[in-house]
């Protein structure tokens, strides 16, 4: 089974306007209603290619209760901490000339309601898969997820680590399957300006020497590479389209690489993962299946 840990679900109030005027009232050209957050947009696309996962995490409130229906309308197991007090958090996405956002913060997160994660975590088992995705919220100790890691660190549990900052750093010592920075999350990892294809391959062998098994860092227009744990340096190209959405589309390749990696065909899990990162960069929403196999037919790994 795989798992996905949320910590600070949302709904994704997105709004399209030709233009917004500040200080004005603003008329909206259409809507969307979306339910996420990084492991349930990881979630989302597995069950879109077929592929059963457990989404973890916690929820409160009204709005809480509407992101259990909705993951679980998506053909997603759905098995969060239901908090006592506060709301879900609702984001703001307002499209227009340019893209702006609004993020709330979310509930706050007690010691009793990350006792009750831990014991659902507690119940993975040997060949399952543990993705962690996203930032930590401010009521969460910072170290949790390297609590995480250490807890399941005697079975053999395929983790994923998405993460930036020392976030992603301080998990390295517990090998994790997978890390995925982007380009400029490696360079401020290391304190530097990466530029160049070398650059990028330099630093990838960095954090695979701290601890992690294999790295793949996206590069956006100049495509993504994968170090993998034996060594080998794989590259793939983007795929071509028209770009309408920003949100989700690194969330969408983890789950295409996870989705591909399970017949231990990295070449092939490279592909998927970066055609499900494009499909949803090319939607309005989420990667949808037939435009996923589309743009995989489009790439080639070197």
């Amino acid at each position: 089974m795989i798992y996905t840990v949320t910590f600070n679900p949302a709904i994704d109030y997105v709004v399209k306007t030709e233009k917004i005027a500040l200080g004005s009232v603003n008329r909206a050209a259409s809507e969307q209603i979306y339910y996420g957050g990084k492991g349930i947009n990881v979630s989302a696309v597995l069950a879109e290619l077929g592929i059963r996962s457990k989404a973890l995490g916690f929820t409160a409130g009204f709005t809480g209760e509407a992101i259990e229906r909705g993951v679980e309308a998506m053909g997603i197991d759905a098995d969060f901490v239901r908090l006592k007090e506060g709301t879900s958090r609702i984001n703001v996405k307002i499209r227009a000339e340019e893209e702006t956002e609004l993020n709330g913060q979310g509930p706050h997160i007690d010691d009793e309601a990350l006792s009750q994660l831990f014991k659902k975590l507690d119940r993975l088992k040997d060949g399952d898969t543990l993705i962690l995705a996203g930032s930590i919220p401010n009521s969460l100790p910072s170290n949790v997820y390297e609590r995480i890691l250490e807890m399941l660190s005697d079975r053999d549990i395929r983790t994923v680590v998405d993460a930036s900052g020392e976030l992603l750093v301080n998990v390295l010592k517990y090998k994790p399957f997978l890390i995925k920075p982007n380009d400029h999350e490696l360079g401020e990892i290391f304190g530097v300006n990466i530029s160049t294809y070398d650059g990028v391959v330099e630093y990838a062998v960095k954090l695979q020497a701290m601890g992690a098994r294999n790295v793949l860092v996206s590069m956006a227009g100049s495509g993504a590479i994968l170090l993998c744990e034996n060594g080998r340096l794989i590259k793939c190209g983007v795929c071509m389209g028209t770009v309408k959405n920003s949100v989700g589309a690194g969330d969408s390749m983890l789950a295409g690489f996870v989705a591909g990696s399970a017949e231990n065909d990295l070449d092939y899990a490279l592909k998927l993962g970066t055609a499900c990162g494009g499909a949803t960069a090319f939607s309005e929403g989420l990667a949808k299946k037939e435009l996923i196999f589309e743009l995989l037919k489009q790439l080639k790994t070197i």
